[in-house]
């Protein structure tokens, strides 16, 4: 198991925004958590990367608790997050971004390795490593969002809202290339209010309303789900 969230409770004050909520992903897999705006979502993703701390439960990962670990020393195990508005650098290039994302790391010669890597996945990056981030399209930002969470090397991907704002074919290559960068190995937990695209290319989804785990299962069958259909697809 490389995430386990036990019994997990937050609150913001005296509100409760996330209430008991447990869930596991196991290496390799992309899982998603869907819900609507206000369900806890990204709550859920401050406080599996330290941003937020919860105020009862436990978070494993890789057979450590990080449950109380500052959040330097969580991106150090090897969770790395993609927060949702992509929130690059805006006045700096396309490579000082990418790099940013690797400054925890010492080995030289693998970021360079790890950067032609990135490169590979994002060629219009490579084009544009000398302009400044502000100076992207929207999707090309949330490329070299996505490019800057790779670069750390991370285990386990937390991804927010990754196709929040841009076109739907441009949704269409966030998706493609989300599946590709799991293929490589790289574990990803997504939040993401597209419930049809994300459950197109997960292996497992979470349901939460209101701070709660309301229905949980393989991607396909909760395709399949009639509430899920409802409620996100549409009918």
């Amino acid at each position: 198991m490389l995430l386990e969230v036990k019994s997990l409770f937050v609150h913001y004050d005296v509100l409760e925004v996330i209430k008991g909520v447990s869930f596991q992903v196991e290496k390799g897999e992309i899982v998603t958590i869907l819900g609507a705006n206000g369900a806890g979502k990204t709550t859920l993703l401050y406080t599996i990367s330290g941003v937020k701390r919860g105020t009862r439960g436990q978070i494993w990962f890789d057979g450590k608790k990080i449950s109380q670990m500052p959040i330097l020393k969580i991106v150090q195990e090897g969770i790395t997050q993609v927060p949702e508005g992509r929130r690059i650098f805006s006045y700096l290039t396309v490579m000082e971004n990418l790099l940013m994302g690797a400054h925890l790391r010492k080995d030289k010669e693998e970021i360079e390795k790890d950067l032609e890597w990135t490169f590979g996945l994002f060629p219009v990056l490579k084009k544009r490593m000398g302009q400044k981030g502000g100076s992207l399209s929207g999707g090309e930002q949330q490329m070299l969002a996505v490019g800057r969470g790779l670069m750390a090397r991370p285990k386990l991907l937390l991804m927010d809202e990754p196709t929040l704002g841009l076109s739907p074919l441009m949704c269409q290559e966030v998706a493609k290339l989300i599946g590709e960068i799991n293929r490589t190995g790289l574990t990803i937990l997504l939040v993401e209010q597209n419930a049809r695209l994300a459950l197109k290319i997960a292996h497992r989804g979470y349901v939460m309303e209101v701070g709660s785990i309301v229905l949980q299962g393989k991607a396909s069958e909760l395709a399949c789900d009639e509430r899920i259909r409802q409620a996100y697809l549409g009918g």
